[in-house]
């Protein structure tokens, strides 16, 4: 079951069915959905996948999936699951474009961090960044992230895998 994360500005909860249309523009949002996955779908693919939030996600608590609220604002989404890419749990997470350049995706990316190795017991968390995705990129950078490696996409762009140790005491 997806636990209540609370960070200094953000809240992060299990999506509810009446999130759906935040959830939708942020996906449609192409200054968002450039980054994210494949890169931005049609209006009903996104509808569909916020669908199978709850269907196959929550359904079987297959890995954390929350909505980011700030002030009790929709700003974003975030997930930690286990990739095939990363070869390990990966940290996933957007920002609507209103909540960008204000240190929130740090913020966020440190709470799934520290959530990753407090509570599920990971040696190390990853990250999967598109290469002309700079702001990203110097966000790990700035948590500690160290680049792996490099996959050379179908379409000739790179993306960049990035991991994060447990640090030792």
């Amino acid at each position: 079951m997806t636990p209540v994360l609370k960070t200094e500005r953000l809240l992060l909860e299990p999506y509810a069915t009446a999130d759906e249309a935040d959830f939708v523009a942020l996906f449609q949002d192409t200054r968002v959905s450039q980054w994210m996955g494949d890169g931005p779908q049609s209006e009903e693919e996104d509808r569909a996948l916020f669908g199978r939030i709850f269907t196959k996600v929550y359904a079987v608590d297959e890995f954390d999936v929350w909505a980011v609220r700030e002030n009790g604002v929709f700003v974003g989404h975030a997930e930690i699951k286990p990739t095939e890419e990363s070869g390990g749990h990966e940290l996933i997470y957007a920002l609507a474009h209103h909540a960008w350049g204000r240190g929130l995706g740090t913020e966020l990316a440190q709470a799934i961090i520290d959530y990753g190795f407090d509570v599920l017991g990971l040696d190390r968390v990853h990250a999967t960044v598109a290469d002309p995705n700079t702001a990203s990129l110097a966000v790990m950078k700035r948590l500690g992230f160290e680049h792996v490696r490099d996959i050379a996409e179908d379409d000739g762009t790179t993306t960049r895998v990035l991991t994060f140790e447990r640090p030792t005491a």
